[in-house]
């Protein structure tokens, strides 16, 4: 069975199925914060999708980053250390990409287990 949460016309925030978690693609709400900020509000977004799946961040099993500028690098890197689990680090990729708006700094994609 597939469960869908957040359904809009073009996508789904969150796909379950077979016991995995997929998210899209997360950007932050207020974009007029700086990488940290907005890193900031990423992570409180995942957080609150995960859950709502019925999981949580230490069960991520792999996190694409993607940064538009990779000066923001350290200031997500600053935000991302602080808010994963010591000992649950998932695998992850960081890339530089440009974004579907240039207000974003950074667009964070996961996969997860179930709790």
């Amino acid at each position: 069975m597939v469960q869908r949460f957040e359904i809009g016309a073009r996508m789904s925030q969150v796909t379950v199925h077979n016991g995995t978690v997929y998210l899209a693609g997360q950007v932050a709400d207020d974009a007029t914060q700086d990488a940290a900020g907005q890193t900031r509000q990423v992570l409180a977004t995942i957080d609150a999708l995960l859950e709502r799946a019925g999981t949580h961040k230490g069960q991520i099993l792999m996190a694409q980053i993607f940064l538009p500028d990779m000066a923001d690098f350290a200031a997500m890197n600053s935000v991302w250390d602080t808010w994963v689990i010591p000992g649950h680090t998932p695998p992850r990729a960081t890339v530089q990409a440009k974004l579907a708006g240039a207000q974003w700094k950074i667009e964070i994609v996961v996969t997860a287990a179930l709790a």
